[in-house]
């Protein structure tokens, strides 16, 4: 276990902003998807989300947030088509919005309960301290 979060910690050290890839399936337990799989988050300032287009699929995975101060925000919602569920793609988002809070100096409140749970198992990555009152499980 610490072997997986050691190593899902250098992958995100080393993972550039809107290019993501999805890990291998033995190294985190957020990301079961094949490692060949190139899935890109975009984010969507103008809208305040983050997305995700699935190839084949009409829909993409979105993460919202909004605005609640000039330096907070709060993670609203993930959705992911059903046929993707359980393979990482919400962990991608979350990544993704968690990373947008350290680039940007802010601070969240998450509504998203897959996003506390996301923060809460991915202790390694220092995401709880962006968090205002995250309440423990």
């Amino acid at each position: 276990m610490a072997l997986r979060k050691l190593i899902f910690r250098v992958y995100a050290l080393n993972s550039k902003p809107n290019s993501v890839k999805v890990l291998n399936t033995h190294m985190s337990a957020f990301s079961v998807l094949s490692p060949n799989t190139d899935l890109r988050v975009k984010h969507d300032r103008h809208n305040l989300c983050f997305s995700i287009n699935l190839d084949g699929h009409q829909d993409s995975a979105v993460l919202r947030y909004k605005f609640t101060s000039k330096k907070e925000v709060d993670l609203l919602s993930t959705y992911v088509p059903e046929s993707f569920r359980g393979k990482g793609v919400a962990a991608l988002l979350s990544k993704a919005a968690m990373d947008f809070l350290v680039e940007e100096n802010l601070k969240a409140h998450i509504s998203c309960c897959y996003i506390k749970k996301y923060v809460e198992e991915t202790t390694l990555l220092g995401y709880k301290d962006l968090i205002i009152k995250l309440q423990p499980k």
